[in-house]
């Protein structure tokens, strides 16, 4: 049996007639820019994720930028990130104007750690962005009350949580502003690239979307200088047919994370993803990790099995960064994660089936090795 990592024809077929009829639609009134299908699909983004404003923009990674520009990122400031992320949580840092403060992740859950926070704060800093990296919440209500206590902004990054939850909460509606990406593979994907923000503050909102914007929210009234990051109405007319799946897709990631647990709890040398309390996890990628997980890896591709690593390196020792001169010592939990993690396949189409063959080539190779 092959098991692809993600299957995004597969979820195509699944509502190909609303995707063709909404690319025609956009192809016959010429709907390329702006316009209804894009205000459309902020006004239902904004909706599915409890926020007043929605902001879409061409890509995640321009949503990062966009926001921290907007919240007055200024040469000099520092921006504290977890060390474990990709890289346009930080590069959006430095581009924006800031210094990149890098702090370790929770042992467990791969998102940034609270007790560390504080440690990594000087008159300099600025603000925090919390990652809810794989889907997993960070713990907002210890890094909100660190952002209080130090009058810190918060720009959650929720690129793998779409509709994720922390105690009850939606992530993304704790900060000043919640970034999104909807590249193909996210939980909810365009086909292409696709990103936007969320915030409950008009003036916040209004600056963002100048931004975005060539400096003005109308043609031609360019009040400041902005940049060129709109979504093109064939994303938006496409993420408006899939997302009313979303919270379906969502919970077909859930069982079948929930069928992973059970089948890999007694498998030696497995370590499951851990969902801290009160956190609603939402699988937009499943991570194990194994002390070997190289060789476990060459055994699953070698059983028609694909799997990805997310991250290789962790961002403190990635060349980009070699300027800050960090060691293992300085990250320990970040620097220990990525030898050792890996991402099973799993997305909403999956059958038991597929899972029952990972789980079996996994067992081969853990039994083959005790």
């Amino acid at each position: 049996m092959r098991v692809p990592f993600a299957d995004l024809h597969a979820q195509y077929l699944t509502i190909k007639s609303g995707i063709d009829a909404a690319i025609a639609d956009v192809i016959a009134t010429s709907a390329f820019i702006r316009g209804p299908k894009v205000q459309a699909f902020e006004d239902a983004f904004a909706r599915m994720v409890d926020a007043k404003y929605c902001v879409s923009c061409a890509n995640g990674t321009d949503s990062l930028y966009i926001a921290m520009r907007a919240l007055g990122v200024s040469r000099g400031d520092e921006v504290i990130a977890p060390a474990h992320s990709w890289i346009s949580t930080t590069e959006t840092i430095t581009q924006a104007g800031g210094n990149v403060v890098f702090c370790d992740t929770d042992a467990d859950t791969f998102t940034i750690d609270p007790a560390r926070i504080e440690e990594k704060i000087t008159p300099r800093t600025v603000g925090i962005i919390p990652v809810h990296l794989y889907g997993q919440p960070a713990d907002m209500e210890k890094i909100m009350q660190i952002a209080a206590k130090h009058r810190l902004w918060v720009l959650e990054d929720c690129a793998q949580a779409h509709l994720a939850r922390y105690k009850g909460r939606l992530v993304g509606s704790f900060g000043a502003a919640a970034s999104y990406s909807f590249y193909p593979g996210k939980n909810l994907g365009a086909m292409g690239d696709a990103g936007a923000l969320t915030t409950n503050d008009a003036g916040l909102a209004e600056r963002m979307a100048m931004l975005a914007r060539h400096g003005g929210v109308t043609k031609g009234d360019h009040r400041i200088e902005g940049v060129n990051s709109r979504l093109d109405g064939l994303q938006a007319a496409i993420l408006s047919v899939k997302l009313p799946h979303l919270p379906a897709w969502t919970s077909a990631r859930q069982r079948l994370a929930a069928q992973y647990d059970r089948a890999l709890a007694e498998l030696p040398g497995i370590t499951r993803p851990t969902v801290a309390a009160g956190c609603e996890h939402v699988y937009h990628l499943y991570v194990v990790r194994h002390e070997r997980r190289d060789e476990l890896a060459a055994h699953l591709a070698a059983r028609d099995v694909q799997t990805v690593v997310n991250y290789p390196v962790a961002l403190p020792f990635v060349p980009a960064y070699a300027r800050l001169g960090h060691t293992g010592a300085d990250f320990p939990n970040a620097y220990g994660h990525q030898s050792r993690v890996l991402s099973l396949p799993i997305f909403p189409e999956m059958t038991a089936e597929q899972i029952d063959w990972v789980v079996a080539a996994i067992a081969e190779f853990t039994q083959a090795r005790q």
